[in-house]
């Protein structure tokens, strides 16, 4: 399992770090998938006798979110979330089981901003100016922040983090996380010559770590609520698709207000 799930982290950087680089349209169609599938195991695991979510219209939305940080006019959003609710509402009147309709558009909204919404924050950040770079560290430091938390945490993890959501999380792993995306996003911000000073360098690690494990711990919650070990089985060792970006879902939106912030990009 350890060998698996080094070789499917190993490819998944290679190929993320080469997405990356290439940008757009590569970048894009990248997300849009990912988000694709992750909405539709979102979906799956949630799916129950009193939840029917609405998969298809939900993926397809989450896809539109995606695709909508392209999209610069200042009502583009407001106009996709009116979108949404009207098709939903509009569906659900046109199904033939009415039974749990508001639960069903409630769970499926849930999904198109948990996966495609949060997801579109990389887009955005990828078209600032350095965007790469950006995109480089947050997305380095938040997937080194899982590894190190994982690792330290399975070896010398004796202290629970949130027994009650994750039992196998430790402080021990929690800290080393955090060591973790500090120490990267000062490498990786001096690499890319960020304009942003050391210290504001350590606050961003802080911030991706923090937000990092909180995605994870979002995400355990979920799977603990609906009795799913994992979202999927599409890689190796790790998981579903969901099961890998969790830890980015929440990092996404807040990095995005953090870099502006700190390089305050028009």
């Amino acid at each position: 399992m350890i060998l698996k799930r080094i070789i499917t982290g190993v490819s998944v950087a290679v190929i993320v770090a080469v997405i990356i680089w290439l940008g757009d349209p590569w970048l894009t169609i990248a997300a849009c998938i990912i988000s694709a599938l992750a909405a539709f195991e979102f979906y799956r695991i949630v799916k129950c006798e009193h939840i029917q979510p609405l998969t298809y219209p939900g993926i397809f939305f989450s896809i539109l979110f995606v695709l909508n940080s392209h999209i610069s006019h200042p009502y583009s959003q407001a106009f996709l979330l009116a979108l949404i609710i009207l098709v939903l509402l509009i569906w659900v009147l046109f199904k033939q089981d009415k039974d749990n309709a508001f639960i069903n558009v409630a769970w499926t909204i849930t999904g198109i901003f948990y996966t495609g919404f949060l997801l579109s924050f990389y887009i955005s950040m990828r078209n600032f100016t350095n965007g790469m770079g950006w995109l480089f560290l947050v997305l380095t430091c938040t997937a080194l922040c899982d590894v190190a938390a994982y690792a330290f945490g399975s070896w010398l993890g004796k202290h629970p983090l949130a027994v009650s959501v994750s039992p196998h999380k430790t402080i021990e792993g929690s800290i080393a996380g955090l060591i973790a995306s500090i120490l990267f996003a000062v490498l990786l911000g001096i690499f890319f010559k960020l304009p942003v000073s050391y210290l504001q360098m350590v606050i961003t690690g802080v911030v991706i770590a923090v937000f990092a494990q909180i995605g994870d711990l979002v995400e355990s919650l979920l799977k603990r609520n609906m009795k799913a070990k994992d979202t999927g089985y599409i890689l190796p060792g790790h998981g579903g698709i969901l099961d890998r970006i969790d830890s980015h879902l929440l990092v996404a939106p807040v990095a995005y207000f953090l870099v502006l912030l700190l390089t305050k990009q028009g």
